[in-house]
């Protein structure tokens, strides 16, 4: 194959040269032949691709479609409710409330009710006007340590930070915010000033690496975070445990990325990459998360302080459960992130296969809250692929008080999935660094957008809610959702994630405990994250060895 395209190729070569003394013209054929000639010859003498090796020059045909592939599948193949990580039918009810749009579907639903897993919420014969209703429910956050609580609109802006995000992103992100009066998470890569100077309430994320409030050597720094905490701006403070893309691993921004606009801001060196670290610094045991949630609410003069984790180990929230009781000590809000959380760059055994989904996290963390009777001063936050109005209605039936949205956010600014977040070369302007890219991002524009897909999603779910006959979100619960679990059994949330009673792991007595939360129960301790029975078989071997 490969001697036969060489011989192709020179013959064709002489022939041009040949002809092109005899016609002018033919010096293209020669500039084109000269040019595939080069190609082969590189491809036959390089040593990284045995395909191109032995097939040169035709072997490119394969990267070449290969690279199209996710283009062709996105833009020709795939049905409206095939498409990954976002179903298309998800993408373009998000556009199209953005673009303030006809948003009805014709002809019926494209999904397979029938399916393992659908789900749906039942209506009322005692169904009311969505005029009837407050079409812009809130939330107060705080509880009684808290001494400027904040009221929250049922769907936010979820953790995306400068750095992954472009400066026109953030500044649309945050105008949309402001004219809708929604907050914007930081994300954990610090307060800046196209967070601050737009209008948009603000949920200050702190990450691992404590960007924007560190010392040199990455530690917490008290005196910058008390500075920036306390600008009016400010309402929340977010501790991040951990994210669902990635739980247990830290954040990543590329060396590309990393700007020296981003190193500043962040307190890095530029044009390096960001690892920020998988644990903490300031803290190692749930009773020190106790006190750094108490230092940081007496610094940020008593706003709502919270924190945001993927559920791993059941027994880790539990203990910080313990520790909240042992202290006395409660944070405003916990975030629930779902393992299927997004982010522009994380291993693929993370993205795929560390950390609960949202649902499951979500009820076992409710219901731990309402067993250790914690559940009527702390709102609970749910994120994770939330795009439409009843994805709302889950969250909030399964005990989430409101929800936040990243890639529904995202979308709303134009995001066209084309799943380039960690390359830096984001075509709409998203997820990008390059200023010429960015700059195709237009702030008017896509900030209205971005407002007017939160007020049209909102207007959905009170909508739907009139369906059910209730007039406000709080009275959600687990009795207003069905999955089909098989083909022969049909069951409703309260089924599915039974509800437990009110302070019923509080008892010291282990036979009195839920079944469910026995195991977890015993395991955690309010002086560590670790399992106590891992603690015991760490403790033996250590005595062992000495």
């Amino acid at each position: 194959m490969r001697n036969s395209i060489l011989v192709f190729i020179f013959t064709t070569l002489i022939i041009n040269i040949a002809l092109g003394f005899l016609w002018p013209p033919a010096w293209w054929f020669l500039l084109l032949t000269t040019t595939l000639t080069i190609f082969v010859l590189r491809d036959i003498t390089q040593s990284r691709h045995s395909i191109l090796k032995n097939f040169p020059l035709v072997g490119r045909v394969r990267w070449t479609v290969e690279g199209l592939r996710p283009y062709v599948q996105q833009y020709l193949l795939e049905s409206e409710t095939e498409g990954r990580p976002i179903h298309r039918m998800f993408r373009g009810i998000v556009y199209k409330r953005a673009k303030d749009s006809l948003d009805s579907m014709p002809f019926g639903t494209q999904m397979d009710t029938y399916a393992d897993g659908y789900e749906w919420i039942a209506h009322s014969l005692s169904a009311m006007g969505v005029k009837e209703m407050d079409e812009d429910p809130r939330i107060w956050i705080g509880g009684s340590a808290c001494e400027q609580p904040y009221l929250a609109s049922v769907l936010n802006i979820s953790a995306m930070s400068f750095g992954s995000l472009s400066s026109n992103a953030i500044t649309a992100l945050n105008r949309g915010a402001a004219k809708g009066k929604f907050y914007h998470n930081t994300g954990e890569g610090g307060l800046t000033p196209y967070h601050l100077d737009n209008g948009g309430d603000i949920v200050w994320q702190i990450g691992t690496g404590y960007f924007g409030c560190r010392n040199k050597d990455g530690s917490f720094n008290e005196l910058e975070f008390e500075e920036k905490a306390r600008h009016p701006r400010v309402k929340m403070i977010e501790i991040k445990l951990s994210q669902g893309a990635k739980p247990g691993h830290g954040g990543i921004l590329p060396a590309d990325k990393n700007s020296e606009e981003i190193a500043r801001i962040r307190g890095v060196e530029p044009h390096t990459q960001v690892d920020s670290p998988p644990r903490r610094t300031a803290f190692g045991t749930p009773l020190e998360l106790m006190d750094f949630i108490q230092k940081l609410r007496t610094l940020s003069n008593g706003k709502p302080i919270g924190f945001k984790l993927a559920l791993g180990r059941k027994s880790e929230f539990i203990a910080i459960c313990k520790a909240m009781k042992k202290t006395g000590i409660k944070p405003d809000f916990i975030t629930v992130d779902g393992g299927e959380g997004g982010t522009g760059a994380a291993p693929l055994e993370y993205t795929n296969s560390v950390g609960f989904p949202l649902r499951e996290a979500l009820a076992f963390v409710d219901d731990v809250l309402i067993g250790f009777d914690l559940r009527h001063e702390i709102r609970l936050i749910a994120s994770g692929k939330v795009f439409t109005a009843f994805h709302l209605v889950q969250n909030l039936s399964l005990g989430a008080d409101i929800c936040n949205s990243a890639r529904g956010m995202m979308l709303a600014l134009g995001c066209v999935q084309s799943l380039s977040c960690n390359t830096n070369r984001c075509p709409t302007g998203v997820a990008t660094q390059d200023p010429r890219l960015a700059k195709g991002l237009d702030l008017a524009d896509k900030s209205v957008r971005v407002f007017q897909y939160h007020k049209k999603t909102v207007h959905a779910l009170m909508d739907m809610l009139s369906s059910t006959g209730h007039q406000s979100i709080t009275d959600l619960n687990r009795t207003h959702i069905f999955r089909r679990v098989n083909q022969q059994s049909v069951k409703r949330y309260d089924e599915i994630f039974p509800l437990v009673k009110r302070g019923s792991l509080l008892t010291e007595n282990e036979k009195q405990l839920p079944e469910a939360f026995k195991l977890h129960v015993i395991e955690a301790s309010a002086q560590s994250f670790m399992p106590a029975s891992l603690l015991a078989d760490i403790d033996h071997e250590t005595k062992s060895v000495c």
